[in-house]
């Protein structure tokens, strides 16, 4: 039993493409999160599952039945959107009660039953006579997500339901999302922009850019292995350094024409670039005959510091992470060197790094 999209695209118009050949497979009882930067057509893409967005190509198939015709509420699943969808004119219970009231053969004592289970789960036991306006915004999302318990749908789909949270609440509402989510075996559909939010609560994730799949993994396999310069630079606070790189000779490349790092592979011959993760930078104090870097500015965060770098050549600059009690400061000359942890992107941005395990057999 799985939700399956095979090729699936939206067209608004022959020159408007939003969406081209998705195709992937969401196991049931998963959280599965859609990610990319805004305008990538993602929540065109939870809107297509629902059913609120006929899909222009493809198929869309919910436990090996196809729903491409299928009105959104024969599909049986919730959704949960970003603006929360409350009415403002009735209670916490009835705005989760709304959706059972609607429907035919659900008795009175069933719908008492599932709305008083809902709110106990997500801790609104106490307001719920309260009106929307007497809520905060994480209440709100609380009782969005109550809504969506309560119908008892076995997929529920996320629509950015975070983002007009403050930073303290999102992380506390992570943290309830997911438990909740594993608490009810729940197919969980997930939309954000967030890299952070999909890598701390996702099973598989699927990252959009320019309306195309770029990689669909696991949160490590899309970390240690991005598929391209998009995704790695996608997820990582600060982004992964890119840099330009050239043969030298043996096993030495010569990165942006500032330092040489030995590299355990075939590299092209012509163009290519080496993706560094701040943390696998190197810095130390140098005079200005043995520097190839200087620093731009510091920003400290309490058990470290993050340094802004600009490079000797090309105007390519870096970040690098280092210890709190370093005593860098901005505009000292340095000597930036690299730890033997890197990417390699071909001339088309293609990761061509070779695995651990590509290496060892070698």
């Amino acid at each position: 039993m799985s939700t399956v999209l095979t090729n699936v695209s939206k067209r608004y118009d022959s020159d408007k493409t939003v969406l081209s050949d998705v195709s992937a497979e969401i196991q049931t009882g998963e959280f599965f999160v859609i990610v990319g930067p805004s305008g990538c057509g993602k929540s065109t893409l939870l809107r297509m599952i629902a059913g609120l967005t006929q899909i222009s190509d493809g198929e869309i198939s919910i436990n090996d039945k196809v729903v491409n015709d299928m009105a959104p509420k024969d599909r049986n699943l919730t959704m949960v959107f970003q603006s929360y969808a409350l009415f403002p004119f009735l209670s916490v219970w009835d705005n989760v009660a709304f959706g059972l009231k609607a429907r035919k053969n659900t008795s009175q004592s069933e719908i008492e039953e599932r709305v008083n289970d809902a709110l106990k789960m997500v801790n609104l036991e106490e307001l719920k006579d309260r009106k929307p306006r007497e809520l905060s915004g994480g209440q709100r999302q609380r009782v969005a997500l109550a809504r969506a318990v309560a119908s008892d749908a076995k997929i529920c789909l996320m629509d950015e339901p975070l983002s007009n949270l403050d930073a303290q609440l999102r992380i506390k509402m992570r943290q309830e999302i997911y438990a909740l989510q594993r608490k009810l075996g729940l197919t969980l559909i997930y939309v954000t922009h967030d890299q952070v939010e999909a890598m701390t609560m996702a099973d598989h994730i699927m990252v959009l850019h320019d309306s195309k799949v770029q990689q669909i993994g696991t949160p490590t396999e899309i970390y240690k292995h991005p598929a391209n310069e998009f995704v790695a630079s996608f997820f990582g606070v600060p982004p992964i350094n890119i840099l330009p790189a050239t043969k030298d000779t043996g096993n030495l490349i010569e990165v942006n024409n500032d330092f040489k790092m030995e590299v355990d592979q075939q590299v092209p011959n012509d163009h290519f670039q080496v993706g560094i993760r701040p943390n696998e930078l190197v810095i130390e104090a140098a005079d200005e005959l043995d520097a190839n870097a200087s620093i731009k500015t510091i920003e400290f965060l309490g058990d470290e510091k993050i340094v802004y770098i600009k490079m000797a050549h090309n105007n390519v600059e870096v970040a690098a992470i280092v210890a709190s009690d370093s005593e860098f400061k901005a505009y000292d000359t340095i000597k930036v060197t690299a730890k033997n942890n890197y990417l390699v992107f071909n001339s088309d941005g293609v990761n061509i790094t070779k695995s651990v395990e590509d290496v060892v057999n070698a």
